[in-house]
């Protein structure tokens, strides 16, 4: 899971980059990727909590 925050916050930096520079279409791409890997990452670190809890009990 380490590897989606990575990228999300590569994602992040490309479009605050490309914002930056007055790519607006590059941008809003970009961020948009980085906001799906963000909560993907959050949906599996929160599933995987749930089945280690589910396999303790």
């Amino acid at each position: 899971m380490g590897n989606l925050l990575h990228y999300a916050i590569v994602f992040l930096v490309v479009a605050l980059v490309a914002a930056f520079l007055g790519f607006g279409g590059v941008a809003g791409t970009a961020m948009e990727g980085a906001r799906i890997l963000f909560w993907v990452a959050i949906v599996l670190f929160v599933v995987s909590v749930v089945v280690g809890f589910i396999r303790r009990a």
